[in-house]
């Protein structure tokens, strides 16, 4: 099997904290996971391409959503990322219905620019990232389900650490993923959001999700089948190090909307430290998660 080239240089320019985990893994799981990555980056970016007019980032998804199903069946796909992929899909037995409800979760947003309470957001961490852990699970030896609730956790847990630090980048785009709900309950504006004016009833939101993500981190380590800690080593690294993000946001007060939230941030070899430190605690049967060490409650 010819390595995947391209996939390997789409990886290595993203600078993703997911991909920087790679080093961690043996060779054949490393190039499975490149070839993963690289094309949930490429249909990541045709969502958003704002140079791109909406019906075209549409119909390109829709040719990514095509070109994978064709690979999944067996066929012969068209894009380079594609085919570099096909071998790995036959391997670990990566289903169809996962990669659509990713292409789905892109789909979203191109015209769902808010969402109005907690479960329309679920659904939406679920085919932005949790789809993704279930594939990652299967790459990493999962293939039978065992780690299936794990990676549904830990997508949730991440994706909401993601929208919390992210939320002034997403308003610069249009976008709040923050639900309608919760704002309104803390009396939030949507104005305000994108306008980037800090608040209280702000801080008070973000409190509510960083609680909400919490508790997705606690169900991740509950939810980790210990037979296959060792197995789960890149989900585990990244869990640790998007909750130590999350610590970071505690201690600025969730003031994700100012300059301070550049302080939000990991530097490389923090994130290896993190990586190597996960690494060796996995091999001892009595392990317990980063994230499951720091107390109950933000």
């Amino acid at each position: 099997m010819s390595e995947p080239v391209q996939s390997q240089q789409v990886t290595a320019k993203s600078g993703s904290n997911l991909a920087a985990a790679f080093v961690l893994l043996p060779k054949p799981k490393r190039e499975a996971m490149t070839a993963l990555y690289a094309f949930c980056r490429k249909v990541d970016d045709v969502a958003d391409d704002d140079d791109m007019p909406l019906a075209k980032r549409a119909e390109g998804l829709q040719s990514w959503r095509e070109d994978i199903r064709l690979a999944c069946d067996g066929g012969e796909p068209e894009n380079q990322i594609c085919r570099e992929l096909t071998p790995f899909i036959q391997r670990h037995q990566l289903p169809f219905n996962l990669f659509d409800e990713l292409i789905a979760g892109m789909e979203s947003d191109l015209d769902k620019l808010r969402y109005a309470n907690l479960e329309e957001l679920r659904l939406y961490c679920y085919r932005a990232a949790s789809v993704v852990g279930l594939l990652t699970v299967r790459v990493l030896g999962c293939e039978l389900g065992q780690a299936d609730a794990y990676a549904e956790n830990v997508g949730q847990a991440l994706q909401l650490t993601n929208i919390l630090r992210d939320v002034a980048e997403d308003a610069e785009r249009g976008r709040i993923y923050l639900p309608q709900l919760l704002l309104e309950k803390h009396g939030v504006s949507e104005q305000s959001i994108l306008d980037g004016e800090p608040s209280v009833g702000f801080e008070n939101v973000a409190r509510e999700m960083a609680d909400r993500a919490w508790a997705y981190y606690k169900l991740s380590a509950e939810s980790l089948p210990p037979e296959h800690r060792r197995d789960m080593l890149i989900l585990e690294a990244m869990a640790a190090i998007y909750w130590r993000l999350l610590q970071k946001m505690r201690r600025i007060d969730f003031n994700v909307l100012s300059d301070e939230r550049k302080t939000i941030r990991l530097g490389k070899w923090a994130k290896l430290a993190i990586g190597m430190q996960t690494r060796f605690a996995t091999r001892f049967r009595g392990y317990r998660p980063l994230y499951a060490r720091q107390g109950l409650a933000l």
